[in-house]
């Protein structure tokens, strides 16, 4: 069986959710834990990607064999579901998830759930 886990950081906290709430201050701004900002080499890579986005001829994913889970939120502004739907209809088998009312982070506001999804399917 396959199981999902989120590692902690090192240190005390035993969990990662525990070293979450304790690096939120009163005013629930994070102080620990936070992602480093990009590297400018990594920023103008990403910007390179970026303003080539939708330029290239598209991947022959009908190629693919390998199970696979699509999942976004219906509002996500940095991957448009209509991506989602596309993707998913363009890889033999895939299964799509989409969120109701979320966002890039459709996976983290809806988590109980996603859990669920991902272990049936990683089990199947």
């Amino acid at each position: 069986m396959n199981s999902i886990q989120t590692n902690p950081p090192s240190g005390s906290p035993t969990s990662f959710i525990d070293a979450a709430n304790q690096s939120v201050t009163a005013n629930g701004v994070r102080f620990a834990y936070r992602d480093q900002g990009p590297t400018p080499r990594a920023f103008l890579r990403q910007l390179k990607a970026i303003t080539a986005w939708g330029k290239q001829p598209p991947q022959d994913l009908g190629r693919l064999r390998a199970p696979t889970l699509v999942v976004n939120g219906d509002t996500d502004i940095m991957v448009p579901s209509v991506n989602s739907f596309e993707l998913a209809r363009h890889i033999p088998n895939a299964e799509l998830v989409i969120y109701q009312d979320a966002g890039h982070g459709g996976i983290f506001q809806h988590h109980v759930d996603f859990v669920a999804k991902a272990q049936a399917f990683l089990d199947a």
